[in-house]
């Protein structure tokens, strides 16, 4: 077996002057033609993203990275996004490198197993489930309010912090006004969890054009992706083996199996929220800035 790769140099010279010398290095990801690293020191820890020089895809990747960090800057200046969350970013032999505070957080999935069994509605669940769902609208909210959409809200995108609330994470494939014209185009994200006009347009338009998401796909990524965790069922149902296209095709009619059929206990307020999320037609969602009060 060879040895793991190290995040690039220029990324650990500057966390040094950030959190200290580092004591331990992790590798946390490899696929894709990206990197991620959990680089721990004395003053803290950071995540450390990064393309793979030799991936197929590296020039692409290495363009991903330096939008995400446009987006990080951006979302901070227009108060969507805490200064306190991006570290640092910048080149080196291989590409690009990006830097952001560590999120001592749970995935959503794992996050929410209690929730799933069928002895889960105990009093300490319902309060969690509803907190982690109205922690998530408000980060959704912040954004919106600034003109923008995640346009990548799926389960690994949120982290569960101790205290209950729903950390958002990974802005590169988000929408901000009229950035267009000098972007990756937008092609969707995770298919599970893409809203039903997103899928329409993925099927309507050539690899290379650009979609521009709007906040209500967010609402309805937001309830996919709670479905999914709180039911372990994902809302439209295809098999695993399916083509991609087959299943964004499926998402397009704008069917979801009943809340009622696969949730593991009656939680009717939380169920009526859900299906309000994934209503076909945009208009008929309600907003992240309602759903702050709504669940």
């Amino acid at each position: 077996m060879g040895q793991e790769p190290l995040p690039p140099a220029e990324a650990v010279a500057l966390l040094t002057g950030h959190t200290g010398t580092p004591t331990a290095i992790q590798l946390l990801s490899d696929r894709r033609g990206s990197r991620v690293w959990k680089v721990q020191g004395p003053g803290g820890a950071v995540v450390v993203k990064a393309n793979d020089p030799d991936g197929d895809n590296a020039h692409e990747k290495a363009a991903e990275m330096a939008q995400e960090d446009d987006h990080l800057l951006r979302l901070t200046a227009a108060g969507a996004l805490s200064p306190d969350y991006r570290v640092g970013a910048g080149t080196w032999a291989g590409g690009r490198w990006l830097a952001v505070n560590w999120i001592d957080g749970a995935p959503l999935w794992r996050a929410l197993a209690p929730a799933r069994s069928p002895e889960g509605d105990r009093a300490t669940v319902r309060p969690r489930l509803t907190g982690i769902a109205r922690s998530w609208s408000e980060s959704l909210a912040r954004m919106h309010a600034a003109g923008w959409a995640h346009a990548d809200v799926q389960p690994t995108n949120a982290l569960v912090t101790n205290d209950g609330r729903a950390a958002v994470i990974d802005y590169a494939l988000a929408c901000g006004p009229d950035d267009g014209h000098r972007r990756v185009p937008y092609r969707g994200a995770l298919t599970h969890t893409t809203a039903p006009e997103i899928a329409t347009a993925i099927l309507a338009t050539p690899d290379d054009t650009h979609i521009q998401a709007h906040p209500a796909a967010d609402i309805w990524s937001l309830g996919a992706s709670l479905f999914w965790c709180w039911t372990g069922h994902r809302p439209v149902p295809y098999d695993d083996t399916t083509d991609r296209l087959e299943k964004l095709a499926a998402i397009t009619k704008g069917t979801t199996t009943a809340l009622r059929d696969v949730r593991p206990w009656p939680f009717p307020a939380f169920e009526d929220t859900l299906t309000a999320c994934l209503a076909p037609d945009p208009s008929d969602r309600p907003t992240a800035k309602e759903l702050t009060t709504g669940w």
